[in-house]
């Protein structure tokens, strides 16, 4: 029977009537009559795979996107014959295959729909390529918001949006364009408290339509390939997030240092303008830890080549950089000019190394250097090839990070910016056109990249950045989000980027700060500043076509401002490193959309603008010029004033005042944040004291610190240092009780204790069960002490 919704799908073909199935171990079979086969597979209790297939038969089963680290395994499985359907049970959900139509049901343990098929899987043949488009649609609830997808420059919740997932080289992007840089085909939705993800993991050109086309359905579909995708249960929204990261994967530990502030410009050239613009931040006082160095640094834009006329003496260019703490990074693009005098084109030429189109000749295309032929990634022996080739760049000259742009892949010229769709890749033995290639290509070139800067910077770790990237690609790399504006707009847009990108698994991630498109006012520079350092990733880049956009060159009041945060981020770099160690460990995104943190207030579900940076600090931009303040919303919880030190009740809307050098930050109650003493860069100095900030609570809340030495691989011999704080308020007691395991023994000797908020006077200290006397210390509510680092109780008592 032809139901009338099936009608609006004329030409589109759906499952038929389910004759058979069968279980192998965790995979359940069902075959229908029209040839259709679904293979489900139970991965974990809160986690199943749906594969569909037209033809009777699955192809080679292959993701670039899946971490094959990850692990699998489920407490119960149960599958059940009924009279209209057949239940999959798990100890988390149930999951029931309708007998008639193959449409899938999902519901948790208490009978609860939280997914439901409305036409489910259906497609049309697509005569044109051959295969199918295939296409999912799923019944919307009543108030569900959907979030995810990447670096979509739109609203956090995407409720009645429809995006495009196509990685396109989107120079100076506007609010809503589609498709933009990075392919991430995840969401998460919630409704009635609950939440769920689904990853498509399909490369072909996708599209999400959430409610846009209909109120009442969200579909996802693909111009190619498989309908493969992952559903994951909550139902909190970090159970999703964490779940769906394990699956495509973490990165290892980054170098410290390279969490600090980057400067870059398209293009710092000679080497004098270089040494001119590192020594003003040593000179101006304004930590910055990297210099990046664009095409420019290169002999007519030919990778793995330096200008003898701008860098006649690279290595000791580099040297010299290195010696007053700036570690160099350089720009590798994927497009080798034809030249048959250049030793890397004559190598890949020689090795047949680069794509082809579908009747034999090299794909040819105009980037940078004129024509240029380009290597497919997508083959184990090219991606060997190009890890070797970085030998001389990282072990000789000493480069500490290479930056992967133009790999969408980016053409010029050509009316779609990209390959013809019928050039042709190797995809790991899986051979296979550009229409299935195009959206791994950039993620593929990063982890070539990877894997050379990995073997030839150890013993330290490496440090790549990519532009292009699909789903898992954050197992080799950073990102950051393109070539934005220096707009207002823009700043709106980073925000909401920043925090998309980390619930979508990519957390080491930022923006091109100030704008790399235009110039920015210097009031907008300052307030992207202030954004940008709560930002994993934080980088100022800026097209050098606008001007200048150094800190200094917005006058003193800017350089002021920018000290002042840039300041601040190498304070928090411990706290920023647990982040880190967190998100690595435990799959647990570093920045925190306001849903995330509470999603059942009603109110986070549609705020864009705050967000939680790490666990205890909240952080609310201002994104408007002449603004001295701003209203915002504070969730669940108490918080503390990071300027004033005022407690506020959470879980409602204020006003809060700022001066221009300033933003709304919030500390949590309880928080304890470890604070470094500023350096210019990380290293410069052995210290003998860290600060922790102490934010009184009437009640208990766990702190952790994670420290290592900063760089190499001896954290994972057992060398690492990871203190666990817990604190208890009561009326008149503060108690921090410290528990730390690990080998590593970090150089300072002391904690600098702050006690902020405490409402009591106090009038006895103890430390491991012995007073102690406080004669010298002065308590006003914001007392400060110095303890050994290695106290186990530290006991605070009022009168």
């Amino acid at each position: 029977m032809i139901t009338n919704t099936e009608l609006e799908y004329k030409g589109d073909q759906f499952p038929s009537k389910i004759i058979s199935y069968n279980q192998d171990v965790d995979n359940v079979f069902f075959y229908t009559e029209n040839n259709v086969v679904l293979k489900i597979t139970i991965l974990r209790d809160s986690m199943i795979r749906f594969r569909y297939t037209t033809k009777g038969y699955f192809n080679k089963d292959f993701s670039y996107a899946i971490d094959k680290g990850q692990s699998h395994g489920y407490n119960e499985l149960a599958v059940e014959e009924h009279k209209t359907h057949f239940s999959i049970t798990t100890s988390k959900i149930v999951c029931k295959i309708n007998k008639e139509n193959a449409k899938v049901s999902i519901f948790d343990l208490e009978g609860f729909q939280i997914l439901d098929d409305e036409i489910g899987f259906h497609w049309e043949e697509s005569y044109e390529f051959g295969g199918n488009i295939v296409k999912m649609s799923k019944k919307a609830n009543d108030g569900e918001c959907y979030y995810g997808l990447g670096d979509k420059a739109t609203h956090l919740n995407l409720k009645g949006k429809r995006v495009e997932n196509w990685a396109t080289d989107q120079y100076a992007f506007h609010r809503d364009q589609e498709p933009l840089y990075k392919v991430v085909p995840f969401y998460i939705g919630l409704h009635h408290n609950k939440a769920y993800g689904i990853f498509f993991d399909n490369t072909f050109r996708t599209f999400f339509d959430f409610c846009h086309e209909r109120r009442n359905v969200t579909s996802f579909w693909a111009e190619g390939g498989e309908m493969n995708y992952y559903f994951i249960y909550g139902p909190k929204m970090k159970d999703v997030v964490t779940n769906y990261t394990h699956l495509t994967g973490k990165p290892e530990l980054p170098p410290m240092w390279t969490l600090g502030y980057h400067q870059c410009k398209w293009s710092y050239y000679p080497e004098s303008k270089v040494k001119e613009i590192t020594s003003t931040f040593r000179k101006l006082q304004i930590p910055c830890d990297a210099i990046y160095l664009d095409i420019d640094y290169m002999e007519g834009f030919r990778c793995f080549t330096w200008s003898k006329e701008y860098f006649p003496e690279p290595k000791r260019m580099v040297a010299e950089l290195a010696k007053d703490g700036f570690k160099t990074v350089v720009i590798i693009d994927p497009g080798i000019k034809i030249d048959k005098e250049y030793w890397v084109y004559q190598e890949a030429l020689d090795k047949d190394y680069f794509c082809k189109r579908a009747d034999g000749p090299y794909m040819k295309g105009k980037v940078w250097p004129g024509e240029c032929n380009f290597p497919d990634y997508t083959n184990p022996e090219v991606r060997e090839w190009w890890a070797g080739l970085f030998k001389e760049l990282i072990s000789d000259i000493g480069v500490k990070g290479v930056w992967n742009d133009m790999n969408e892949p980016a053409v010029m010229d050509v009316p779609g910016k990209t390959f013809p769709m019928d050039v042709r890749h190797d995809y790991d033995g899986n051979p296979c056109s550009h229409r299935k290639a195009h959206n791994i290509y950039g993620t593929q070139m990063a982890r070539a990249t990877y894997e050379g800067v990995k073997r030839f910077a150890y013993p330290k770790r490496p440090f790549i950045i990519t532009r292009s990237a699909y789903s898992g690609a954050q197992r080799y790399t950073s990102s950051w989000t393109g070539d934005n504006v220096a707009t207002w707009e823009h700043l709106w847009i980073a925000n909401i980027q920043m925090q998309r990108m980390s619930i979508s698994g990519m957390g080491f991630t930022g923006s091109d700060i100030g704008g790399f498109a235009e110039q920015p006012s210097g009031e907008l520079y300052a307030r992207w500043i202030q954004l940008g350092v709560f930002h994993p990733f934080c980088r100022t880049h800026s097209s050098g076509d606008h001007g200048e956009q150094e800190p200094w060159s917005f006058g003193e009041e800017v350089v002021n401002i920018t000290r002042k945060f840039v300041n601040l981020r190498y304070q928090l770099l411990p706290y920023l490193y647990t982040m880190f160690w967190k998100y690595v460990n435990e799959g647990e995104p570093m920045l925190k959309p306001l849903v995330y943190y509470d999603q059942e207030d009603i109110q986070t579900l549609y705020r864009t603008d705050e967000f939680i940076f790490g666990n205890q600090i909240l952080v609310c931009p201002i994104l408007e010029p002449n603004a001295l303040g701003r209203r915002m919303y504070l969730p669940k919880g108490k918080w503390y004033n990071y300027w004033t030190n005022e407690l506020v009740e959470g879980k409602r809307e204020l006003w809060v005042a700022t001066d221009y050098d300033q933003i709304p930050i919030f500390i949590k109650e309880g928080a304890i944040i470890p604070k470094y003493p500023v350096q210019q860069y990380v290293g410069e100095k052995d210290f003998d004291e860290i600060t922790l900030d102490v934010y009184y609570t009437p009640g208990k809340e766990k702190t952790v610190l994670y420290e290592d030495a900063q760089d190499g691989y001896d954290y994972n011999k057992g060398r690492f240092s990871l203190r666990t704080f817990n604190l208890t308020g009561k009326e008149k007691e503060l108690i921090i009780q410290l528990h730390k395991v690990g080998e590593f023994i970090t150089s300072y000797q002391k904690f600098k204790i702050n006690l902020i908020g405490l409402p009591f006077k106090v009038s006895a200290i103890e430390i491991d069960n012995e007073k102690v006397a406080f004669d010298s210390i002065f308590f006003d509510g914001k007392a400060s002490m110095v303890v050994d680092k290695f106290f186990t109780e530290l006991h605070i008592v009022g009168e």
